[in-house]
């Protein structure tokens, strides 16, 4: 009887889990077919329960001004939930993107911040995630990660 209740909580944990990495809409990578870290930052999002497209390009410029990220631009964009994730932002930020459906384009961690995922060890509290809002205004302070 042990054992059998043992896989019964084995087999809900499994439920659990799986339905809760459905519920994260996909999220589609655009980012150079070069780029190490990058990868790294797919795989991170996979690690994170996320299910990733990625989709190599050869002219990420065209893909940054097409989403509205020119001015935030780091080296790759994702699409997730109608949405832009501009760079390495950290799960965390992007699952309150999702929570709290703001009126904006996204969010960003421009340029390439070393304590940011798949650019070396996350450093808790000093990644600053900006918003981008609608209709060319400023970038705020959306999260700090």
């Amino acid at each position: 009887m042990k054992s059998f209740n043992q896989l019964l909580l084995a087999l809900t944990l499994t439920l659990t889990w799986m339905g809760a990495a459905q519920a994260l809409p996909i999220i589609t990578v655009h980012k150079s077919p070069t780029c190490g870290c990058c990868e790294k930052y797919v795989d991170y999002l996979r690690e994170n329960g996320f299910v990733v497209e990625a989709k190599n390009e050869t002219d990420m410029s065209a893909i940054k001004k097409r989403y509205g990220m020119a001015d935030v631009a780091s080296c790759h964009t994702a699409l997730i939930g109608g949405y832009v994730v501009e760079g390495h932002v950290p799960v965390a930020a992007i699952r309150k993107l999702l929570k709290e459906q703001p009126n904006i384009v996204g969010i960003s961690a421009p340029g390439m911040p070393m304590n940011s995922p798949g650019m070396g060890e996350m450093k808790k509290g000093t990644l600053t995630i900006y918003a981008v809002p609608k209709d060319g205004k400023q970038p705020y302070v959306f999260s700090v990660e």
